[in-house]
């Protein structure tokens, strides 16, 4: 609509730029100022708990920033704006057993992959350490992975990469479908691109149907905090070693969920809102 409060920008390869340009930029502000801290303090701040957490802080927010003052702004003469409304209670009900579902297969696909070889066996050694040192400070996982993550990540990739990319005329389900695997991409892993993409249809398919990117970041939040605290409590991120059934077990409950809710919210619930 022309007289939306919200900017309807289009997504390209230069905004991909944009945005790549924008993380690289943030990422190394705060790479200087941990030199210049190390350079008058004498202290490496890379070994600090947080320090992770706000260098990532620092890259989506100069991301987003880069994105909306080179192409948002320049094109549409709005400022970058999201739908943040929440929605009916029902919504609810019928969008969290989905995403369980689907968190539930993507565990059982994610378990196929090896986990030793001599390529695989390396990488997931590396990457399993890396998780250690993010996990240390259990705070600090919290606020990264619960909060940070779901407002940032899905502001960059339903918020601007999906909606972007509908806005420029490619259908809906190829515009999920892309953000998604993108998202996937960008967590540089195979165990967790698996899930990311899985996941990030249904966060993309919520976000279509409801056009509140509330509702998608509460859905990564909570898909966050579950595995965070079976690492807390498990040290495992699976549900099946956490409930002691097979992992054949929670596929078909998995299926069975996302099946039944898939279907309700989808096909029966045919409410489908639009920004106005």
């Amino acid at each position: 609509m022309e007289n939306s409060r919200y900017p309807k920008f289009t997504f390209t390869w230069i905004g991909g730029l944009v945005l790549l340009g924008g993380l690289f930029m943030g990422t190394m502000l705060v790479s200087l100022f941990n030199v210049f801290w190390m350079f008058v303090f004498k202290e490496n701040l890379q070994y600090r708990d947080w320090f992770l957490m706000i260098a990532n802080a620092a890259g989506f927010l100069t991301a987003i920033a880069f994105f909306d003052f080179f192409i948002v702004r320049r094109t549409t003469n709005k400022k970058l704006n999201f739908n943040f409304s929440p929605t009916n209670f029902y919504t609810y009900l019928l969008i969290f057993p989905l995403m369980l579902g689907m968190m539930f297969i993507a565990e059982f696909i994610t378990a196929q992959i090896p986990v030793t070889g001599p390529f695989f066996g390396k990488y997931y050694e590396f990457f399993s350490e890396l998780m250690n040192q993010l996990t240390d400070n259990r705070a600090v996982m919290i606020i990264t992975a619960v909060i940070m993550a779901p407002i940032f990540e899905e502001i960059i990739f339903r918020g601007i990469i999906q909606k972007g990319l509908i806005n420029k005329g490619v259908e809906p389900w190829k515009a999920i479908v892309f953000a998604s695997v993108v998202f996937g991409l960008v967590h540089a892993n195979p165990w967790q691109f698996v899930g990311a993409v899985l996941l990030g249809c249904v966060l993309g398919l919520v976000y279509y149907k409801t056009k509140s990117l509330l509702l998608p970041m509460l859905l990564h939040a909570f898909n966050n905090l579950c595995s965070s605290l079976l690492i807390i409590y498990t040290k495992n991120e699976n549900f099946a070693d956490a409930f002691k059934v097979p992992e054949w077990v929670m596929l078909a409950i998995g299926i069975a969920l996302f099946s039944i809710f898939y279907y309700l919210f989808m096909k029966k619930y045919k409410v489908h809102y639009s920004e106005i």
